[in-house]
């Protein structure tokens, strides 16, 4: 299986599968003498592990993280510090339950990839999908810690990246209502305290019922300077784009106001600009932070759709892979809405995109 690899410079490698002994993810590219402990790691890990709520699959992971390379510590080096050689990070899996998918050895679940890497490869790991599982992004979560040290390590400025959900099936939140310090009171990474309740209840019901819900995650990287990207083929919101439609279950991505622009006229879409305090100043941000594939130092907003979980109880229609027509209903443990534990993945990502194109930076421009 080829294409496993993300990133240019500032460049990672996962592998694993879903029921395999564990999974993890190799890191090169990293500057030396960035201080790194697996304390650090599992914070960031902590927030995407499965079973934190009746909200998302029940599976017990501890998604303990352990550095394999890449590190050292003596007297001299005031804490480990990462030494320029590649990283490795592993993660243990200790709760696979790969009986839960004998029954559906022979059937193509509809809505997940079992039939495109039958057709593709000749075969497929079908205990929880393999590599196409949700699991392997516990992987991404952990380089993107060392991606946002990186950030640190190399700008000047002080970035930060968060994410949350702004719409969980058709119910969105109220702008008006939204409130970064709200997302850790719910768990739906929420940043409207009366829309939570309401997904509360809509989800419930859907996970009661053996259904799913789409979902849509937004990031947002503040503090990013002017000047990240490329015109051409290394544009930074391609590249994001890429990063995010990685992503398990991604079905659409838009930066700034995105698929709303077209609605718009030109005066109506153009962020103006005036200086304040000796610099430029933009009067909005319809663009989402990017121009011409370049950072213009605003905030960089981004936001991407996740599907509903396929895996559902409902029965479907689908064949086997004798070519049988037959239905299949999928048991085990499932996230009622996939796009909850989206979110720390999609910050993972916009940090290794930003990570890579910050050393891309100052390796052209100084």
């Amino acid at each position: 299986m080829s294409f496993n690899s993300f990133g240019q410079i500032f460049r990672i490698t996962t592998w694993g599968e879903s029921h395999g002994p564990g999974l993890g993810v190799v890191i090169d590219g990293c500057p030396p003498g960035i201080r790194l402990t697996p304390e650090e790691i599992q914070v960031a890990l902590d927030t995407r592990k499965p079973g934190t709520s009746k909200f998302v699959t029940q599976r017990k992971e501890p998604d303990a993280v352990k550095i394999l390379s890449g590190v050292f510590e003596d007297d001299r080096t005031d804490g480990p510090r990462t030494t320029g050689a590649p990283i490795s990070l592993m993660i243990e899996n200790v709760d696979q339950r790969s009986k839960d998918y004998s029954d559906i050895r022979d059937k193509y679940r509809p809505g997940h990839a079992d039939f495109t890497y039958d057709a593709k490869y000749g075969l497929r790991d079908y205990r929880g999908g393999g590599r196409s599982s949700a699991r392997e992004t516990a992987a991404r979560v952990a380089a993107g810690v060392v991606a946002e040290k990186v950030l640190a390590h190399v700008l000047d400025d002080a970035v930060s990246i968060r994410a949350c959900l702004v719409q969980m099936g058709p119910h969105k939140i109220e702008r008006d209502n939204f409130d970064w310090n709200e997302i850790t009171n719910n768990p739906f990474w929420c940043p409207d305290p009366v829309a939570a309740k309401l997904w509360e209840e809509k989800l419930d019901a859907a996970r009661k019922a053996g259904s799913s819900m789409g979902a849509i995650v937004e990031v947002v990287a503040s503090g990013v300077p002017a000047g990240l990207g490329a015109p051409v083929y290394a544009k930074l919101d391609t590249d994001l784009s890429s990063a995010m439609m990685s992503i398990n279950a991604a079905k659409a991505v838009e930066i700034g106001a995105g698929f709303e622009a077209a609605a718009l006229s030109g005066e109506e879409n153009a962020d103006e600009i005036r200086m304040k305090d000796g610099a430029p100043h933009f009067l909005s941000n319809k663009a989402g932070g990017i121009l011409g594939g370049i950072s213009t130092g605003q905030d960089i907003v981004l936001r991407f759709a996740i599907k509903p979980t396929s895996s559902i109880l409902a029965p479907r229609k689908t064949i086997t892979r004798a070519g049988e027509e037959t239905e299949i209903s999928t048991k085990g443990r499932h996230d009622p809405c996939v796009g909850i534990r989206g979110v720390p993945v999609g910050a993972a990502m916009m940090a290794l995109v930003l990570a890579d194109h910050a050393l891309l930076q100052r390796a052209q421009c100084g």
